[in-house]
């Protein structure tokens, strides 16, 4: 008779992910994986397979996050780029004294592997293309309202979107609170090229 599992998989991978954020994949030990998961190295490999079959899950979860919170913002309002523009903040500033890191947890992930783990940079890399994508959904929808202008395509400036989080959130990482980051988003969103 199989033992049912005396953890709840959703919050430890949850509790994982807020450590591999907060540290990186590589500076995290199996040892700071027992201490905040609460789980013995046996039953991790166990369940996950390894720890990079546990960090795996963390970057899916870590993007399902995100996305949820993308589509939480879109529902509370009926404008598609008022949307973007209250998850870029919460991603940009709330996430530097809310979040375990105020990096991006896929933007670490792709700078920080090589090759050497060329699975988890890839799902890095594709978790990065999903937001990417949710992003193009959204300024399409603007266009459709003439919120945006058609001049380029949802895809470019889906990119231009994710290229000024990832900036912006090395400003402020570097500049902390002489960072005018409420002004720079506004500008990202009244200038070039919306």
């Amino acid at each position: 008779m199989r033992k049912n599992a005396k953890f709840d998989r959703d919050q430890v991978v949850n509790k994982a992910t807020d450590l591999y954020w907060e540290k990186g994949f590589h500076a995290t030990s199996m040892r700071n994986l027992q201490d905040v998961i609460d789980m013995r190295p046996g039953s991790i490999y166990a369940t996950f397979g390894s720890k990079e079959g546990l960090f795996k899950e963390a970057l899916k979860c870590y993007t399902q996050q995100g996305i949820a919170a993308l589509h939480a913002c879109r529902r509370e309002t009926s404008s598609p780029i008022s949307a973007l523009q209250s998850f870029v903040k919460m991603l940009v500033i709330d996430s530097q004294t809310k979040a375990p890191n105020g990096m991006c947890m896929l933007a670490k992930t792709v700078a920080e592997l090589t090759e050497d783990n060329a699975e988890l940079l890839e799902e890095a890399k594709n978790s990065l293309k999903q937001i990417e994508t949710e992003f193009a959904l959204l300024i399409a929808d603007a266009q459709a309202l003439g919120e945006v202008k058609q001049n380029q395509t949802p895809r470019e400036l889906a990119r231009y979107i994710q290229i000024q989080i990832s900036g912006l959130r090395v400003y402020a990482k570097t500049y902390g609170q002489e960072a005018p980051l409420n002004q720079m988003i506004e500008d990202m969103f009244t200038q070039y090229p919306f």
